[in-house]
C-alpha cells in the first residue's frame, strides 16, 4: 500500500492534525525544557514537515479530481 493511498484515506481534520501536531509538540517541548539544540532541531523538522504537508496537499487524488471537475464547470 503506497503512502499516498494511506494519506488519501484521512479526513481533512486528520490531515491538518498530522501537519500541525508535531509543530505544537516541539513548541511545547521548547517551552517546558527551555532553549536547547534538541528543541531547536525539532522545531526546524516540524516546520519542514508542516510546509511539506501544505505544499503537497493540492496533489492528493481528491484535489486533482476537484480541479478536473472545476475545469468542466467553466465554459
Amino acid at each position: 500500500m503506497p503512502v499516498e493511498d494511506l494519506l488519501d484515506g484521512l479526513s481533512p481534520a486528520a490531515r491538518v492534525a498530522t501537519a500541525v501536531l508535531p509543530f505544537v509538540l516541539a513548541i511545547m517541548l521548547r517551552l517546558t525544557s527551555g532553549k536547547s539544540k534538541t528543541a531547536d532541531w525539532l522545531i526546524t523538522l516540524a516546520t519542514v514537515w508542516f510546509a511539506t504537508n501544505v505544499l503537497m496537499a493540492p496533489y492528493s487524488a481528491g484535489m486533482r479530481q476537484g480541479i478536473r471537475n472545476l475545469g468542466r464547470l467553466l465554459p
